[in-house]
């Protein structure tokens, strides 16, 4: 059958990955919509949207009647990442974007199908306390913590009510891939600051502490052909997904793969907050850049919050004994999606796709 996807954040780390995958689709058409355009020209119409914009919102709906398939994967953070995770404008302003956009578009999309939602780890409260091990879809919640995702769900569910479109909900692990000025993308924090070291002859040192968090990532184009497969699936339909590569990963074991990736040695531990150090390279990157002939913008945009991010994945400064971060994604598996991948192959992916488009220095510019 013939969709029409609407991808909202279009721009950001998984609606990206989004656009990539549905624009390779036969009988598809795909609509980007987001304030400023994705990275890469994917061929789908762009709308540039503001969502927290009711007005514009509304007048957008009405050139969307044909829409068959819903793509949320917008999302405002704050300034301060992850004391913004629990602030209450923070949750008020990410519910208010989500019903901006669906209530508009559920009056003039007759032909409406399904609707994708991304939500996270942070439903088992992730970000505030050990979570139950492993925490299981609509079992271990953490609905007593503050939120946007269960504004957001209960809007949907209560929407879904009576009506023919159905919905499914995505919960990803650390999430990495092709994008730039996201939040939370790690992938943009590492390569800079690695790129940073190499210019001053320096090996990858290890920036984390002696406490190895046990992790689980998440292939950006993984979790893309996930939301089209639950899109489909009858077996997706009203349904909540854990997803995850199918491995763990510990940061001290994985680091020697990501400087191999990088093309440079790995270094000893040293403890570093990568966002300070950052913070203080403006220069040293726009310099590299020019020396490198990068198309990547000034360091805090082609950053975003991510090395802050980076940062508290990082955990240098944890302690209490190693957190293990693991998720059950075993219902996704008995729902009929089971593609995995390495983790380590998925690092090596995503910084020979930066290298290839022009974000990071290539291997001819590293050791």
């Amino acid at each position: 059958m013939n969709r029409h996807v609407l991808v909202a954040g279009a721009s950001g780390l998984v609606g990206q990955a989004a656009l990539r995958h549905f624009q390779g689709m036969a009988g598809v058409r795909v609509t980007a919509l987001s304030r400023r355009r994705p990275l890469q020209d994917s061929g789908a119409r762009f709308l540039s949207l503001d969502l927290t914009d009711q007005e514009a919102c509304a007048d957008a709906a009405a050139c969307l009647s044909d829409v068959t398939h819903v793509v949320y994967a917008a999302l405002y953070e704050k300034p301060a990442l992850i004391d913004g995770w629990r602030d209450p404008e923070q949750i008020a302003v990410n519910a208010r974007m989500f019903s901006n956009l669906m209530e508009p578009l559920l009056a003039h999309a007759g032909g409406l199908r399904h609707v994708t939602l991304l939500q996270g780890a942070k439903a088992y409260g992730a970000h505030a306390r050990r979570m139950a091990l492993p925490p299981r879809e609509d079992r271990d919640e953490a609905h007593d913590i503050p939120n946007f995702y269960w504004e957001q769900e209960n809007w949907l569910k209560a929407a879904r009510r009576g009506q023919n479109w159905t919905w499914t909900i995505w919960r990803p692990q650390i999430i990495f891939g092709l994008s730039f000025g996201s939040a939370m993308n790690p992938i943009t924090a590492i390569g800079a600051w690695a790129a940073l070291l190499h210019e001053k002859g320096e090996p990858l040192y290890f920036p984390g502490g002696e406490t190895g968090n046990v992790l689980q990532a998440v292939d950006a184009d993984l979790l893309a052909q996930a939301i089209a497969w639950g899109g489909e699936a009858e077996t997706a339909r009203d349904r909540i997904f854990n997803i995850t590569n199918g491995d763990v990963f510990v940061w001290a074991n994985v680091w020697p793969a990501i400087a191999d990736a990088l093309g440079m040695r790995p270094g000893e531990r040293r403890p570093a907050s990568l966002a300070d150090d950052l913070a203080r390279s403006g220069a040293e990157w726009a310099a590299l850049c020019r020396r490198h002939g990068l198309a990547a913008p000034e360091l805090p945009a082609f950053v975003g919050a991510s090395a802050q991010y980076m940062d508290y994945l990082l955990a240098r400064n944890a302690s209490g004994g190693a957190k293990v971060s693991i998720i059950s994604d075993i219902r996704r598996h008995e729902a009929g999606f089971s593609m995995v991948m390495d983790t380590e192959a998925m690092f090596r992916k995503w910084f020979s796709a930066f290298r290839e488009a022009r974000l990071l220095p290539g291997h001819a510019g590293m050791h």
